[in-house]
């Protein structure tokens, strides 16, 4: 019983690892959800590849998503955990290794995922691809979520372009005119005086439009950013990625950890039941031995008995006797009527006769 309670508290503490870590992801994923800066940046990591820039959403979006999912599914088997843990029988904890074993192996397929994220997924930050990303999607009607990505980065690391603000020379938003006519950069690649904002990458306002517009290295080098923009977006995805899988790889090791205190419980159950079998077999053995030799002994004391006494006659019978007195009294009933009907004879009086 020691070992069965050992067992059943190891479980309900990696339950409650197992329902905080499923919190913890619903958590990070409303806030992940929440933020709009992060979300919309992600738009950037996806500009090289066509499937994931046909998508309705940013993909930041989709896996804050997916995290909300998956810890509401967690919170659910932890509480499904601490149900067999109460119960304890072996259909409930089935249920609860079953829905472990399929989180386990879903947040594996997503850590595999996360590490060969740029060749599953198709992201990838090659400088000539997402230059020619920036050349055909900025500020072109129907890309507004790339415009916009493109204006927060320039806006949030200082930076101007995928590899410099020459990118902009040949973009489609300086060849067709989408920007006024006489702008080599957009405004977002300004030191911006409302840059305190939070939206200021909506409304960017220069604090020298003038000097920034400027073609002369001389004139707009301290009013316009220079830095190139994939290095820093760069970081940024490695960064992510970082806090993505090593946030998988907890939750990974609870689970396992969670899944080795269901086996332990199990086995401890298996145990239990087997010593209570054992138990209660050996109880009814040691029962019904007992009987029996109580009525082993009963009948060897009464046909074993050196003497007895019998009556006011004070004679004594002993055990040499008994068998005369037991071959009398089994002719009792041999003594039949002319009907066959079995004649009553008095015992005390056979006996009686027989001790005369």
């Amino acid at each position: 019983m020691g070992r069965f309670f050992n067992y059943k508290f190891m479980l309900n503490i990696f339950n409650l690892l197992f329902l905080i870590c499923g919190v913890l992801l619903v958590v990070s994923g409303c806030y992940l959800y929440s933020d709009t800066k992060r979300v919309l940046l992600s738009r950037l990591l996806a500009a090289s590849s066509d499937r994931l820039s046909s998508l309705p959403q940013p993909l930041l979006f989709y896996i804050a998503l997916g995290v909300v999912v998956a810890g509401f599914v967690a919170v659910l088997a932890a509480v499904v955990g601490f149900w067999a843990s109460c119960l304890h029988t072996y259909c409930f904890l089935s249920v609860y290794f079953l829905s472990v074993v399929v989180l386990l192996l879903a947040e594996s397929v997503v850590c595999l995922a996360i590490s060969l994220w740029p060749h599953c997924l198709g992201i990838s930050l090659d400088e000539s691809q997402m230059v020619r990303a920036l050349q055909a999607h900025y500020g072109v009607p129907g890309q507004e979520q790339f415009t916009n990505a493109m204006d927060l980065a320039q806006a949030r690391f200082g930076c101007c372009g995928m590899k410099s603000s020459l990118d902009y020379d040949t973009s489609l938003w300086r060849l067709q005119n989408y920007g006024q006519r006489n702008w080599p950069v957009p405004l977002s690649c300004c030191v911006l005086k409302n840059a305190p904002q939070p939206l200021a990458y909506l409304d960017p306002k220069p604090a020298n439009e003038s000097l920034c517009q400027s073609l002369e290295r001389s004139s707009y080098e301290r009013e316009r950013f220079t830095e190139s923009c994939l290095p820093h977006l760069d970081g940024w995805y490695r960064e992510h990625y970082s806090i993505f899988l090593g946030a998988c790889l907890i939750l990974a090791l609870v689970e396992f950890c969670v899944l080795l205190g269901i086996i332990m419980s199990c086995a401890g159950l298996a145990s239990q039941r087997a010593a209570l079998k054992h138990s209660t077999e050996r109880t009814r053995s040691q029962k019904r031995g007992g009987n029996t030799v109580k009525s082993r002994q009963i009948l060897i004391e009464n046909i074993y008995e050196p003497e007895a006494e019998l009556g006011s006659t004070n004679r004594q019978v002993n055990s040499a006797n008994f068998n005369e007195l037991f071959a009398k009294s089994r002719d009792l009933y041999k003594h039949r009527n002319i009907n066959g009907q079995p004649t009553s004879i008095d015992r005390e009086t056979q006996i009686r006769n027989y001790l005369v």
